[in-house]
């Protein structure tokens, strides 16, 4: 919860418009404000204070704990023009709220964090458990000097400035290890535990059973993801509360799945119990992975509780990355966050050198040019199969005409894969147009480079019968000129020589250029490869310049 607290009418008012933005995520706090911040503080995660610097830093200092679990505090203006990170910018999230924060406000947010700074991910902030040198690393890391990683999980992380040998020393591991005064530890959760347990048995036998055969194989607990057990066991007090005590989820199975998976120490006492020879090992191994620890029984007389542990192979991360059409402002916050997450990035150069500015330093750059799609898909999904954290990019959405179809083609179940939706050319143009897409609407290709020309008529030929607004993608090049005289003819056959059609170039590039004109007067002549041509149905009209289709056919009634 974001406890949100002002002091004068400008800061109350821009107070409720973070309320009202997040209902669900923030507590306002009123009465005197000494009062309302000592509440926030010890009952919110969060505080977002529309106050000066100067008045929060006294107010909280009495109050200041362990930055581990202090809430991070951000701070408003009273003008609204600044929101400032003051404590808790890594622990507390403040650094991100503060960029949340300005960006609905309109207000800039102030960062001073230093890794944030210079754009190096905080080790504090990949989003696994740290342990170690944290300040000392990340001190080398701000200086340039050499720092070593050794990824043994082969863990997909965002990119890290750093080298084959060093001073200092990053380690990505389950294991147990001794760590120097110039390391850090960062713990992936690879370690599934599998647990089988009698009824009634008891939490503390369950935890003590789980830690103690973890630590006798050298396993962090801090690598765990998951306890998993049969569906009948879903609900067993124990081994629920032993969950919770872990700090981790409680995934179940059914009998069947368990009994599916082989196993080496079956047992007929589970199968009586519950239908599957196996519980606590089956449900570690069913997603696969190797197996550290067969089952173990706890030490309690008699044993209520079994255990096993398993390491699942890190998966590589693949994420298809939509630009949107050009303009920086159109590149959705997702997206940029892909971008900065991503240690490998793969894409065409010209697309590339649009967002290079927004890559964290370290970031590997793969880039090609065109007519090398397929090539970049196979390199994307073989970085991400290294175990990689890659952004695979493409202009408008990444699934419209772009890198989508051919990488998720290219991969298979051994890497994660995310798409990261974006503005397409078609609802850029649209934009500019006025509404051309307020009713059903279709997009066409109109280069055969990868599809015959006959399928592409016979889709052109099925919109215009159909009566829905076309808009042509790759509509014409140098050596493509008849092709969209051609698909123009098909649909006059079934629309007014009157029907309105818009040309957008380079939409939302400094170029751009936006002209409503006919299906009878347009000059394919003018159109290229940088152009998208909508055109409407028998509905669609020039209302005061701008081409808009109704949702409905009414108006198409009462024009008659």
């Amino acid at each position: 919860m974001i406890g949100l607290i002002s002091a004068t009418a400008a800061g109350a008012a821009a107070r409720d418009r973070l309320a009202a933005a997040w209902p669900d995520r923030t507590r306002v706090y009123d009465g005197p404000v000494g009062d309302a911040v000592r509440r926030a503080f010890a009952e919110c995660e969060q505080l977002v204070c529309f106050l000066a610097t100067g008045a929060v830093v006294r107010l909280i200092a009495p109050l200041l704990g362990d930055k581990a679990r202090d809430p991070g505090v951000v701070c408003v203006d009273e003008g609204g023009r600044f929101a400032v990170s003051l404590v808790g910018g890594h622990g507390g999230g403040a650094n991100e709220l503060a960029r949340e924060a300005g960006e609905l406000l309109g207000a800039e947010p102030v960062v001073t964090t230093a890794t944030d700074a210079v754009g190096v991910p905080g080790l504090d902030t990949l989003g696994l458990p740290v342990e170690g040198a944290v300040a000392a690393v990340s001190r080398a890391l701000l200086d340039g000097e050499p720092v070593a990683l050794h990824n043994e999980s082969l863990w997909p992380l965002p990119p890290l400035p750093v080298a084959g040998e060093g001073a200092y020393g990053i380690r990505v591991t389950d294991r147990l290890v001794e760590l120097s005064e110039r390391e850090v530890v960062l713990r992936p959760p690879t370690l599934v535990v599998g647990v089988g347990a009698s009824r009634g048995a008891p939490s503390e036998e369950i935890v003590e059973l789980v830690e103690g055969s973890l630590r006798q194989a050298g396993l962090s607990a801090r690598s765990v993801a998951e306890l998993a057990t049969v569906d009948a066991k879903a609900q067993e007090p124990g081994i629920v509360a032993a969950a919770e005590r872990l700090g981790v989820p409680l995934v179940t199975y059914s009998a069947e799945e368990l009994a599916a998976v082989e196993v080496p120490n079956p047992s007929d006492a589970p199968l009586a119990a519950v239908g599957t020879p196996s519980v606590a090992e089956a449900a570690a191994l069913i997603g696969g992975g190797e197996l550290l620890v067969a089952k173990r029984k706890s030490a309690a007389r008699p044993a209520m509780a079994t255990c096993a542990v398993v390491r699942r192979p890190a998966r590589g991360r693949l994420a298809v990355v939509g630009l949107g059409p050009g303009a920086r402002d159109l590149l959705t916050p997702r997206a940029k966050a892909e971008l900065r997450r991503a240690s490998v990035l793969v894409g065409l150069d010209q697309y590339v050198d649009q967002i290079r500015d927004l890559l964290r330093p370290g970031t590997r750059i793969l880039e090609s040019g065109l007519g090398a799609e397929e090539e970049r898909a196979r390199t994307a999904v073989a970085e991400a199969r290294k175990g990689q954290a890659v952004a695979l990019i493409g202009s408008g959405d990444a699934g419209v005409y772009a890198m989508a179809s051919p990488a998720l083609a290219e991969a298979s179940d051994d890497i994660d894969v995310i798409g990261v939706p974006g503005v397409t050319a078609a609802l850029a143009a649209a934009a500019l147009l006025g509404a051309p897409l307020g009713h059903d609407h279709v997009s066409i290709s109109l280069s055969d480079l990868h599809t015959p020309w006959e399928v592409i008529e016979r889709r052109v030929r099925a919109a215009a019968e159909a009566d829905i607004v076309v808009t042509f993608y790759n509509p014409r090049s140098r050596g493509r000129d008849w092709q969209l005289p051609k698909a123009l003819a098909i649909l006059a056959e079934h629309r007014e020589p009157a029907t309105p059609v818009g040309v957008v170039r380079n939409a939302s590039r400094p170029d751009e250029s936006a002209r409503l004109t006919t299906l009878a007067a347009l000059d394919p002549a003018t159109v290229d490869m940088m152009t998208v041509v909508t055109v409407g149905n028998t509905a669609t009209r020039d209302i005061a310049g701008r081409m808009v289709t109704p949702r409905g056919y009414r108006w198409q009634e009462g024009a008659k």
